[in-house]
């Protein structure tokens, strides 16, 4: 299959950010520092930012998918995402963008189920999660999981072969339709069963849509 990576569209340092702004992110009185990003695909950024939170000392403080995706954009640097880190200084928050960049520029990234890349899924293994993610499926940071997302009856029927597949729970379910018309879910267990699950979760999509009406 085709790999679909994202494109960072910016990124941008506040070095010292406003304190009326500091008080609507809710930031922690040592994180005078921000780091925001935009990219063309909202579940890698997501990915991205919770990886930030493991190579430095960062927190994701907001992040948001935009409504109807990037194929709408409001502008030219909108895309399909937008997050937020924060950190004690820029440098802090300067390593967390690196991370962000490394991973969507090397290891986040959807799969092509047809040759056009209008049909397209995201099977991720996250060996080790940080404290993003870990919050969003209430589980302890560095637990494995299985990011799965794909269009909405795809990403039914695939949650469903990866459950039965493999040992796993659904910590999060993002129940169809999202901001940007997908659905999945995050499932925790061993590395190994979300691997396995991420594998049935491919398979099941990529039978259906070679059947689509056959049931």
């Amino acid at each position: 299959m085709k790999k679909i990576f994202a494109e960072i569209l910016s990124m941008q340092v506040i070095p010292n950010v406003d304190t009326a702004l500091a008080q609507k992110f809710n930031l922690k009185p040592y994180q005078r520092s921000l780091g925001l990003f935009t990219t063309t695909i909202d579940d890698v950024g997501y990915t991205a930012a919770d990886e930030a939170t493991k190579k430095a000392d960062v927190e994701v403080v907001y992040a948001k998918s935009f409504y109807a995706g990037a194929a709408h954009p409001s502008g030219p640097l909108s895309g399909e995402f937008i997050g937020i880190i924060a950190g004690s200084s820029p440098e802090e928050v300067k390593s967390g963008l690196d991370s962000i960049r490394i991973t969507i520029e090397n290891d986040a990234y959807f799969e092509a189920i047809n040759e056009d890349e209008s049909h397209a899924l995201y099977a991720k293994v996250i060996s080790s999660c940080g404290s993003y993610l870990a919050q969003m499926a209430r589980v302890q940071e560095g637990r494995s999981l299985a990011y799965l997302i794909a269009p909405p009856i795809e990403a039914i029927v695939g949650l469903d072969a990866a459950l039965k597949a493999a040992d796993v729970q659904v910590r999060e379910l993002f129940a169809p339709p999202s901001e940007t018309n997908f659905g999945g879910g995050l499932v925790a267990g061993s590395q190994s069963s979300c691997q396995a699950a991420a594998d049935a979760f491919r398979e099941a999509i990529l039978n259906m849509a070679k059947r689509p009406l056959d049931y």
